[in-house]
């Protein structure tokens, strides 16, 4: 898979807190995020879901 950049600005706290969550889970900030994503429904997905 051929992935984009994405470029976000956080502050060095949020940054640091997430670089702290992802290992403590074990994890990358990638897969974090990627499986944040996922997890989001969208109105139309709502619809037909339901």
């Amino acid at each position: 898979m051929k992935g984009k950049t994405l470029t976000i600005r956080l502050s060095e706290r949020r940054r640091n807190k997430l670089y702290l969550y992802a290992a403590q889970k074990d994890r990358t900030i990638t897969a974090l995020i990627e499986e944040w994503i996922d997890s989001l429904v969208l109105e139309k997905e709502r619809e037909t879901a339901g």
